[in-house]
C-alpha cells in the first residue's frame, strides 16, 4: 500500500503504522498480545473483539470518550469537521445558558482523536474517520442501551419499516411536499430537522406543551411512554414526525430534531481541560513531614500490638474463610481502634505477610516467621515495608461489612476482597497529591473530580456521568478509602503528601527510609515509675524493655506518652513468664529514671509470695497446697461450686473441670495458682511462642493481563510483521488474482528439488507446514542448506532461522516476483 493511498479497513491502517506505532498499541491494549497475532489482519480482528474494545473504552479519558460517543453518531466515515462540529455545536446557542467552550474543544480535538487512533479504536484519515464497528455498537443508540451522548436513532432508523401513507401523513402535517418514494419522503423529513431555519419556522407553531415535552427528551433518555390517546401536544409531535414510533407506546425524538435543539452539539457539557485541583490548605511542608512520621510510627506500633495479640495463637478461621465479627470487634478493643480500622490493620499485616493462617486442623491466625525478622527492622525500614504492601494490595480493606454480589456479608481476611483496580487508584490519587506544591493539601472531591475525569464511569446515564457519591463508583471508594489510609499509614501528613513518600514513589524503599530516619525518635532504654503503681515511657522504647514491660504491666493510655499500670494479675502473669520476684526487682531498678515506688515493690513481693502455692494438675485437674487452711477456704467460697471440688487428701483437691478453666476460676477469686507439670514441676508459659510455617504474602490479582516490557514487545512485532509478509505473500500459482492460495502441494521430489534450488540461488519459497500437533500454517522461508531430510531457512515468518523436515512440508511454491507493499 502506498503511503497516499487512503486505508479502507482498520488492518490497512494498521500494516501502513511504523513499529514504533504497533508497539504503543500492544502496550496501550496488552490483551491484544495474548496470544501473540500471527499476522497484522489477526490483530485487527482481536482489536475490533467485544471484550477488547470494552476495555479500551475504559481506559480513555473523559473527553477521548466524549470525541468516541460523538463519532458514534456522527454518519460512517465523518469528516473532521463534522466531528468537531458534533462537540462545539452550530455556534447559534441552544438557550440553556452555557458558556462557549468551543476554543478548548478545538485545541483538544487533534490529541483526542491521536489516543483514539494509537487505541485502534479510530482509524482513517481526517476526511474519512472511522470509529471501529464494536465501538459504534456498543456507544450507539437502542431502546435496550441509550446513547451515552443521551441521543436516539436517525429519521431513517426510526421510520424504518413504516407505511409509505404514514410518511406522507407526516410530511403533510410539516408542510413538505408529498412524494410517493420512501427513501424521498425520509430525506425530505431529515432534511427539514437539519435546516435552522424552517426548523425553526415549525417550532414557532409548536404549542406551548409540547415544547415542554421537547425539552423532557432533548438531553436524553430520547424515549418516552404514550398512551392509546395521546393528549393533543403529543398528537401534534406526533403528526409532525418530531415523535416517531419504537412501538405502541413508546415514541422517540429523532437524532436530528435532537441535535437542532441542541444547537448541534452531541454532549450537554463537553470536557475538553481536566478538572483542576483545588487547595484545602496550605502547610508547613516540614510540619506535614513531622505528623506523617508522627502516623507512621503509630502504625507501626498499631501492627506490633496487633502481632502481640496473636502471638500464641490468633483467632480461628470462619467455614467460609475469614474473620468473625465477634473476632474483629476483640481486635478493634484491644487496638482500641474503630472495627473499620482494625479491619485495616489486619488486611495491611496480611498483605506485608506478617499474619497469616496456620494450616493446622483447627485452623487459625498467628503472625509468620517473616514479622519476626520484620521486628528486628530499624523502624523506617519497617514503614517503607508497609507502605509498598499497601501500594501494591489488591485486597481492599473499605470492602469489609459490606455485601458482595450474592448478598453474603464480606469479612476481614476473607475471600472476595480482592479489587484489581485498587493499586492504580491508590498510586494516582498520590501522584495528584504529588502534582501540587510541599505542604499543600487538595480538596478530596477534586481529586474524586479529576479520577472521574480520566477513567469516567460507563453507565445508561446521558454523557456517562455518575453522581458523585454513587455506591455503583468503586473507583471514587477506593479513592476516598485511599485518602483515609494513606493519613492513617503517615503517607500524608495534616492531608498533604509528605516528603518520605514523595521519596518512596519516585526514587524507592532506600530513599524514603532515609528520609524518614531523622524524624523516628531515638527507642528509650529507661521508663519513669510513679507512685500509683504506673510507669510513664515518654517516648519508644527499646524492643526488650518495650516486650518485657508489655508482660510485667497493662498498658493504661497511649500518646505521646504511654502510661503502664501495674496490677496484680500483670505481676503474675511476668511470674508466669518465668520470671522470680528478685528479677523484677533489678529490672525496674535498673530501667527507671525515678526510684522504685515502695508500694510497687511491696506489690511484686507480695503476688510473688502466693504464686505457685497452689499448684494446678491434670487429673482431669487437681489442686495441692501444702497449706490445708487455704484448701478449707477454697471449698468454703460459694464461688467455687462451679468448679466442683472434691478433697482427695488433706493437701489435695480434684476438679471436674479441665486445667485451663480450674485455673482462671481460681484467678478470678483472688489466688495466684501455678500450673504444674505431670512431673510435678511448675509450668513455665512463655509469649510469642506460637508461628505459622513459613507464608508468602498474598499475590495482588492483577487488573487484565500484565504490561509487556520492551523485549517483548519488539519481539512481538517483528513476529507480527514477518507473519503478515508470509500471510500475504503472492507465488506464482496466484500471480493472477495477487492474493494467497491455500496451501501448496507437491510432491516430495518437487519438494526437494525447489528447496535445493533455493538454497543455491539464494531465493525465498513459499511453503506449508504441519507441525507434530497437526497444525498447518503458511511461511516464506529462505533455505540455506538441505541435508539429511531437513531444510535449515531464515524463516521470514518466525524472523529467525529454523530447522524443518522435509516430510512435514506439504507443498512449495516460488514467490511472485512482485509482492504487495
Amino acid at each position: 500500500m502506498g503511503t497516499t493511498t487512503p486505508p479502507r479497513t482498520l488492518a490497512e491502517a494498521l500494516r501502513a503504522r511504523s513499529d514504533e506505532s504497533l508497539a504503543g498499541l500492544l502496550r496501550a491494549r496488552p490483551d491484544l498480545l495474548s496470544p501473540v497475532p500471527n499476522d497484522i489482519t489477526q490483530l485487527a480482528t482481536r482489536a475490533g473483539t467485544r471484550a477488547s474494545v470494552v476495555r479500551a473504552l475504559e481506559h480513555l479519558d473523559r473527553f477521548a470518550l466524549q470525541t468516541a460517543e460523538a463519532l458514534a453518531v456522527a454518519p460512517d466515515p465523518a469528516p473532521y469537521d463534522t466531528l468537531l462540529a458534533l462537540l462545539t455545536g452550530d455556534g447559534q446557542g441552544d438557550g440553556d445558558g452555557r458558556d462557549d467552550a468551543g476554543a478548548a474543544i478545538t485545541a483538544a480535538l487533534p490529541a483526542a482523536l491521536t489516543t483514539l487512533r494509537e487505541q485502534a479504536l479510530v482509524w482513517g484519515e481526517d476526511t474519512r474517520l472511522h470509529l471501529v464497528r464494536t465501538a459504534r455498537e456498543l456507544l450507539a443508540p437502542s431502546p435496550q442501551h441509550p446513547s451515552p451522548t443521551g441521543l436516539g436513532p436517525t429519521v431513517a432508523e426510526a421510520t424504518a419499516g413504516m407505511s409509505p401513507g404514514r410518511l406522507q401523513e407526516i410530511l403533510t402535517a410539516a408542510g413538505l411536499p408529498a412524494t410517493h418514494d420512501p427513501v424521498s419522503a425520509v430525506a425530505a423529513l431529515a432534511g427539514l430537522f437539519t435546516d435552522r431555519t424552517r426548523m425553526a419556522e415549525l417550532l414557532d407553531t409548536a404549542p406551548v406543551e409540547a415544547l415542554s415535552v421537547l425539552d423532557r427528551l432533548v438531553w436524553g433518555p430520547p424515549y418516552g411512554e404514550v398512551t392509546p390517546n395521546p393528549a393533543p401536544p403529543v398528537q401534534w409531535l406526533r403528526d409532525r414526525g418530531l415523535l416517531l414510533p419504537v412501538s405502541t407506546r413508546t415514541v422517540v425524538l429523532p437524532r436530528e430534531a435532537a441535535l437542532h435543539l441542541r444547537a448541534g452539539r452531541a454532549h450537554r457539557v463537553p470536557e475538553p481541560v481536566p478538572p483542576a485541583l483545588a487547595a484545602a490548605a496550605e502547610r508547613d511542608p516540614q510540619a506535614v513531614d513531622r505528623a506523617a512520621a508522627g502516623q507512621g510510627f503509630t502504625a507501626l506500633s498499631t501492627v506490633e500490638e496487633l502481632l502481640k495479640l496473636w502471638n500464641d495463637g490468633g483467632p480461628a478461621i470462619l467455614r467460609a474463610g475469614g474473620l468473625s465479627v465477634r473476632e474483629l470487634k476483640r481486635a478493634a478493643g484491644a487496638l482500641d481502634v474503630s472495627e473499620p480500622v482494625a479491619a485495616f490493620w489486619i488486611e495491611l499485616a496480611y498483605a506485608a505477610g506478617l499474619l497469616a493462617s496456620d494450616g493446622e486442623t483447627d485452623e487459625r491466625y498467628a503472625p509468620t516467621p517473616a514479622s519476626d525478622e520484620w521486628l528486628d527492622l530499624p523502624a523506617q525500614d519497617r514503614w517503607t515495608h508497609l507502605a509498598t504492601a499497601w501500594l501494591a494490595a489488591t485486597r481492599t480493606a473499605g470492602l469489609i461489612g459490606g455485601q458482595d454480589a450474592k448478598g453474603r456479608a464480606l469479612s476481614a481476611l476473607g475471600p472476595d476482597l480482592d479489587r484489581s483496580a485498587a493499586p492504580e487508584v491508590r498510586r494516582r490519587v498520590l501522584a495528584l497529591f504529588a502534582s501540587l506544591p510541599p505542604g499543600t493539601a487538595p480538596d478530596p472531591q477534586t481529586v474524586l473530580a479529576r479520577l472521574r475525569w480520566e477513567r469516567p464511569l460507563r453507565t445508561s446515564a446521558p454523557g456517562g456521568q455518575t453522581a458523585p457519591g454513587d455506591a455503583s463508583d468503586l473507583r471514587s471508594r477506593i479513592a476516598l478509602w485511599t485518602v483515609n489510609e494513606a493519613e492513617a499509614l503517615g503517607i500524608t501528613g495534616r492531608g498533604a503528601l509528605s516528603s518520605q513518600a514523595r521519596a518512596l514513589l519516585d526514587e524507592g524503599t532506600d530513599a524514603a527510609a532515609a528520609r524518614l530516619a531523622p524524624l523516628i525518635p531515638e527507642p528509650l532504654d529507661h521508663v519513669l515509675l510513679q507512685a500509683d503503681l504506673t510507669a510513664v515511657a515518654p517516648g519508644p522504647l527499646e524492643r526488650p524493655l518495650a516486650d518485657m514491660l508489655s508482660v510485667l504491666a497493662d498498658v493504661e493510655s497511649k500518646g505521646g506518652a504511654t502510661v503502664y499500670r501495674f496490677t496484680p494479675g500483670s505481676v503474675r502473669r511476668a511470674l508466669d513468664a518465668g520470671q522470680a520476684a528478685t528479677d523484677l526487682h533489678a529490672f525496674l531498678a535498673t530501667h527507671s529514671r525515678t526510684p522504685v515506688p515502695q508500694p510497687l515493690s511491696y506489690l511484686i513481693d507480695d503476688v510473688a509470695r502466693r504464686h505457685g502455692h497452689l499448684r494446678i494438675g491434670a487429673a482431669s485437674a487437681y489442686v495441692r497446697c501444702d497449706d490445708e487452711a487455704v484448701l478449707n477456704e477454697i471449698l468454703a467460697d460459694k464461688r467455687s461450686a462451679a468448679l466442683r471440688l472434691r478433697r482427695l487428701a488433706p493437701t489435695v483437691l480434684a476438679a471436674q473441670a479441665d486445667p485451663g478453666s480450674l485455673l482462671e476460676g481460681l484467678r478470678e477469686m483472688g489466688y495466684a495458682p501455678a500450673a504444674e507439670s505431670a512431673e510435678g514441676d511448675v509450668l513455665i508459659t512463655r509469649a510469642g511462642a506460637r508461628r505459622t510455617p513459613p507464608r508468602t504474602p498474598p499475590t495482588p490479582v492483577p487488573e487484565g493481563p500484565p504490561v509487556p516490557d520492551t523485549t517483548l514487545l519488539t519481539a512481538a512485532v517483528r513476529a507480527v510483521r514477518a507473519g503478515d509478509t508470509a500471510a500475504r505473500a503472492v507465488h506464482k500459482d496466484d500471480q493472477d488474482t495477487a492474493t494467497p492460495g491455500s496451501l501448496p502441494r507437491t510432491t516430495p521430489a518437487e519438494t526437494l528439488a525447489t528447496v535445493q534450488a533455493a538454497a543455491m540461488t539464494g531465493s525465498a519459497v513459499w511453503i506449508g507446514y504441519v507441525n507434530v500437533d497437526g497444525a498447518a500454517s503458511q511461511r516464506v522461508i529462505a533455505p540455506v542448506k538441505v541435508e539429511g531430510g531437513f531444510v535449515t531457512a531464515y524463516d521470514h515468518t518466525a524472523d529467525e532461522v529454523r530447522t524443518y523436515p522435509l516430510h512435514r512440508i506439504t507443498g512449495v511454491a516460488e514467490l511472485a516476483d512482485e509482492q504487495p507493499a
